[in-house]
């Protein structure tokens, strides 16, 4: 509660007490947070994405600002499984929020060897399968691509795991519906949208690329109207599907935004960059912002959006063009 607004939610499963989490790969393990921001008050965490075995991550550079968002080539560096259970859980399990742990593999057998390990630890609500980073030169972009392909590995980790699997899509494809749906039918608790858009950018006066590996994934404000337009894309053709939000959220109004397009919750990621406590001001700005609207909860705002009346049919065939 935020005086006097109810703020809790869900997304399938997994209860919620505020709709704002800290997304993956921009919030480390949490502890690195603790001594910025009020952990506690947060909805939940989405850790760095884990592997099997610790990841030293891409060359360097491989961080950029960009107009608008970020460019950023990590390579999913991380500790490993058995360091994560041993070091790294058992602070996030004592802060009494959802933890959500993003994983990974370069293969199928990595991704289900991976998720069984994890399923192990105490204190996990879900385990955010990533099959969409564009910063790796195998494994995730391959799964998170083809429907089939995303739904025989989801159906493998979720029979392997006795935690929820919350499936992380690509925005890079052509169809994310038809990807959303593969993975539903797969037994996925719900699908978080959206990750990065591969991007580039250039430095004029060396002429080379800003990041070492080229292409890079790119966040922040820049890419909030795609991510908006995939997360009400998905929640309209599949009601059912349990959506977690994500994209360039700022602000309270952006998470409400993610709320009226669908999303059962949203994560907050490029904004901790700048601002560690961005999860704790986005989350009060979010309660002011429904008692201003009237809104008597987070859960109330879910799919209330409103289209315009409808179009001429000759407009409505391609809503987007300009000429």
């Amino acid at each position: 509660m935020t005086e006097g607004i109810d703020l809790t939610t869900s997304c399938g499963p997994i209860a919620l007490r505020t709709p704002i989490l800290a997304a993956s790969g921009c919030f480390a393990y949490g502890q690195q947070f603790a001594a910025f921001t009020d952990l506690r008050a947060l909805g939940g965490i989405s850790t760095k994405g884990i592997s099997p075995l610790p990841r030293f991550g891409n060359p360097l550079p491989r961080i950029c600002e960009t107009t608008g968002g970020m460019l950023n080539s990590i390579g999913l560096e991380n500790v490993g499984v058995e360091s994560f259970l041993r070091d790294k859980l058992p602070f996030l399990r004592d802060l009494g929020v959802s933890v959500w742990v993003n994983f990974f593999g370069v293969d199928f057998e990595t991704y289900v060897d991976c998720a069984r390990q994890l399923s192990a630890g105490q204190g996990i609500d879900a385990l955010e399968m990533n099959i969409s980073c564009p910063n790796i030169k195998k494994g995730g972009i391959e799964f998170g691509t083809v429907p089939e392909v995303a739904h025989r590995l989801t159906r493998a980790v979720v029979e392997a795991s006795s935690v929820p699997i919350i499936v992380k899509l690509s925005p890079n494809v052509s169809d994310i519906v038809a990807m959303a749906d593969a993975v539903q039918k797969a037994g996925a608790a719900g699908v978080s949208l959206i990750n990065t858009i591969t991007g580039m950018a250039i430095d004029v006066r060396t002429r080379r690329p800003k990041i070492a590996t080229t292409y890079g994934g790119l966040s922040g404000p820049a890419i909030k109207p795609i991510a908006l337009r995939m997360v009400h894309q998905v929640a309209r053709a599949l009601p059912d599907l349990p959506i977690c939000g994500m994209g360039g959220i700022l602000s309270g109004e952006d998470a409400l935004e993610f709320l009226m397009a669908g999303a059962r919750c949203v994560q907050v990621g490029t904004a901790n960059f700048a601002e560690p406590g961005a999860c704790v001001r986005i989350t009060e700005e979010l309660g002011a912002l429904l008692r201003t609207l009237k809104f008597p909860s987070a859960r109330a705002a879910i799919g209330c959006l409103e289209p315009h009346a409808a179009e001429p049919e000759h407009l409505a065939e391609s809503p987007w063009c300009s000429s």
